[in-house]
């Protein structure tokens, strides 16, 4: 009986020794074994075994973690008080340092991170702090990594949550936003009816020169077809005097042919010529050329005109320059012409 019970109570000692020295890492941690009090080595993923009573394991998380800060009141450069929280993403790189180099990690990288966010906002005007948040995120990031880097943590990247001015700033802030909005709202009319009156301008100017054009194009058409008309009308008048001249040529030929062939005296002559110098007289020119034989002729028609008259017929005497008329035993008659008219 007695040694069923000592067999039993070495079977339950020696259960928990195993279930003692068994031990799981998981793959995203990392288990730090200390012997007697000592570190002894960094275990990996996995099964392993440990001496129980003898030796401890503790499991590090190697995953990236997130750290939260604290709102906290920040002054900036232009004196204006805020509050600033931010988020902090780090991941353990060295369990070992993490574990021995530091005694709470959270707290440490929280007190910090308020610290260096408060010393980078308090540089900085509110409207730059406003908008330039991704300056602060890289310069607290690299701050905090190398503060950071004997914990055996690497901190991968800072996130500026929230900067809040105070309500009658904010009310101020708003009240520059709408006069900004007011201000970009009237620029943006005013460009408009600028580019508007611009437009229209350009459509006029377009416009009258494309009228001018169509003007200048319209007098050159009109004075190519006076020109072409006046062309068409000259030739028109060409050909009709050369019919004219050609068909007055016919005739006088034809005319002149009859008065051969019918043997006419130099009276008929005469009359011809008569008849042509009144054409000549009747033309628009302002000088005669008479010939030399015109007293002749004169003679020739007297005579016609002397035979033409009948006998009872008594010439006519007509004073002149206002002088008497002399009766008919004091006239004198005029010898005729001699030597074809000349005196």
């Amino acid at each position: 009986m007695i040694v069923a019970i000592v067999i039993g109570a070495l079977a339950i000692v020696g259960l928990a020794f195993l279930i003692g020295a068994v031990k799981i890492v998981r793959p995203y941690q990392r288990g730090l074994v200390e012997r007697l009090g000592r570190y002894k080595t960094t275990k990996e993923p996995g099964f392993n075994l440990i001496i129980p009573f003898i030796e401890t394991m503790q499991l590090v998380d190697m995953r990236e973690q997130v750290v939260d800060v604290p709102p906290q009141e920040v002054i900036t450069a232009d004196n204006v008080v805020v509050s600033v929280d931010a988020v902090v993403y780090y991941e353990a790189t060295d369990p070992q340092r993490l574990i021995y180099n530091v005694a709470d990690f959270f707290t440490a990288i929280t007190k910090l991170a308020q610290t260096n966010l408060r010393n980078l906002i308090g540089d900085l005007e509110l409207d730059t702090a406003l908008t330039s948040r991704d300056r602060i995120n890289t310069q607290l990031r690299e701050v905090l990594d190398d503060a950071t880097d004997k914990w055996g943590v690497r901190v991968v990247r800072v996130e500026i949550q929230r900067i809040d001015p105070p309500p009658e700033v904010v009310s101020a802030m708003h009240a520059q936003m709408r006069a900004e909005r007011d201000r970009r709202a009237t620029v943006t009319e005013a460009k408009g009816f600028q580019e508007a009156a611009i437009a229209r301008a350009d459509g006029e100017k377009q416009a009258s020169i494309l009228a001018a054009e169509g003007r200048k194009q319209a007098a050159v058409l009109d004075a190519q077809g006076d020109a072409q008309a006046i062309e068409l009308r000259a030739d028109a008048e060409k050909i009709r005097l050369e019919r004219i001249g050609e068909g007055e040529g016919a005739a006088a030929r034809m005319r002149l042919t009859g008065i051969k062939e019918a043997q006419a005296d130099n009276s008929v002559l005469t009359v011809e010529y008569l008849a042509a110098l009144e054409r000549i007289g009747d033309g628009r020119a302002t000088k005669l050329v008479i010939p030399a034989e015109f007293a002749g002729l004169l003679g020739t028609v007297a005579a016609l005109a002397e035979t033409a008259r009948s006998d009872g017929d008594v010439d006519e005497v007509r004073p002149k320059g206002g002088l008497t008329v002399p009766s008919v035993s004091e006239r004198v008659d005029v010898p005729p012409p001699r030597d074809g008219g000349r005196p």
